[in-house]
């Protein structure tokens, strides 16, 4: 694994503060919000379609504390542009937005530095302000919207009705999911380096992280792995492909069910992972299993490094919750199986005590993990 201490040149202006929500674009909008709110514990916020003045579009806005997901599908049956994404990718992330600061100047480098703009900087305001935007073209069929709140007061963005809660989501046990951690985009082989450089370039990120496939394998697959980040490290998107190995990845497998590039799962952080899962669990939610060999070996190397962790191990095994550890501290993470039928996204619950990794340590588990789900469905 490498560390980057060197963050580069300090960006030109222009600052990205956070995501502010991904979109997904969907068969069925209402049914997909409906799942991720029953089965992730997230509740309704906002609505945009026929009733608003959208004659094209449904957009069913649900919200977990500072997590936001917009899913969207089409009414007509002409709208090429959905079709052809969902014909290709199923449903899947089309846009991964940040919010910004001074949005003039980013776009402006981007422009400069050869991004390509989807939508030039536009406006749309109501009775809380206004909202500046502007969408790019990063990698596969992936855009980033940037979003300048800074003169907006609402509750999300402008042309969208406030939802009432749901009773029945409210009887369901609380998850605590606080906010993105990370967003991960899988790319096909010899895509990470070139992807990695375009946010160098055209957004002003650096590297934080990365790992290659001669720390990441198993004896079946491999992959590497450089996390993106901004300035101020408040966004992290880590960017992988697969490496050569005997039998197909699973980066391999999210590249051809997919089609190309795309975001293959979301980190959603919680301060309490052991409640967090719990509740998942409870509600339904399917986790990838892990053998008990896993915490047997853990136990021992826990013991070797006299690292001590504050979570009682036994029910981190119960849940089947990964640890992942360096000398300043540790993180807990947990893989969902994947959201949809196509083997293309995956959720990942992530708690940190002081560690700013990513699993490395984990990854075997997890591959293993993962390749067996693979090896069930015909795939590895």
């Amino acid at each position: 694994m490498t560390s980057y201490t060197d963050k580069g040149p300090q960006p030109k202006g222009g600052k990205f503060l956070s995501f502010d929500h991904l979109t997904f674009w969907v068969g069925n909008a209402k049914q997909a919000a409906s799942y991720y709110c029953t089965k992730l514990g997230f509740e309704p916020l906002a609505y945009r379609g026929l009733e608003t003045g959208s004659r094209r579009v449904a957009s069913h806005v649900i919200k977990q504390n500072q997590i936001i997901f917009v899913f969207q599908s089409a009414y007509e049956p002409d709208n090429e542009e959905m079709a052809k994404f969902l014909s290709r990718h199923g449903d899947g992330v089309r846009d991964v937005a940040f919010n910004v600061e001074d949005i003039d100047i980013i776009v402006k480098i981007a422009k400069e530095r050869g991004a390509e703009i989807i939508k030039d900087i536009w406006e749309e305001g109501d009775e809380y302000g206004i909202v500046k935007f502007a969408t790019i073209k990063t990698y596969g069929d992936t855009y980033h919207t940037l979003i300048d709140k800074s003169k907006y007061k609402g509750f999300f963005l402008p042309g969208f009705q406030k939802l009432s809660e749901n009773l029945f989501e409210k009887s369901l046990p609380k998850v605590g999911l606080n906010f993105v951690d990370h967003v991960v985009g899988n790319q096909p082989d010899k895509q990470m380096e070139p992807v990695a450089k375009w946010y160098e370039r055209c957004l002003q990120f650096h590297r934080f992280w990365s790992v290659d496939d001669t720390q990441l394998h198993t004896e079946y697959s491999a992959l590497r792995s450089i996390v993106m980040t901004n300035w101020e490290e408040t966004v992290k998107l880590p960017i992988n492909e697969p490496a050569p190995g005997k039998k197909r990845s699973q980066i391999q497998e999210y590249v051809e069910y997919y089609g190309g590039a795309g975001v293959q799962h979301i980190a959603l952080n919680t301060n309490d992972i052991i409640k967090a899962i719990k509740n998942l669990r409870t509600r339904g939610m399917e986790f990838l299993d892990v053998p008990d060999t896993y915490y047997d070996a853990l136990r021992n190397r826990l013991r070797a490094n006299g690292i001590k962790i504050e979570e009682d191990l036994n029910i981190l095994q119960k849940l089947r919750i990964l640890i992942d550890y360096d000398e300043n501290g540790y993180l807990l993470q947990i893989f969902t199986k994947n959201m949809q039928d196509r083997p293309t996204l995956f959720i990942e619950v992530i708690q940190r005590h002081n560690h700013n990794g990513f699993g490395a340590g984990n990854f075997q588990a997890l591959f293993e993990a993962i390749e067996m789900e693979q090896a069930k469905r015909g795939n590895l």
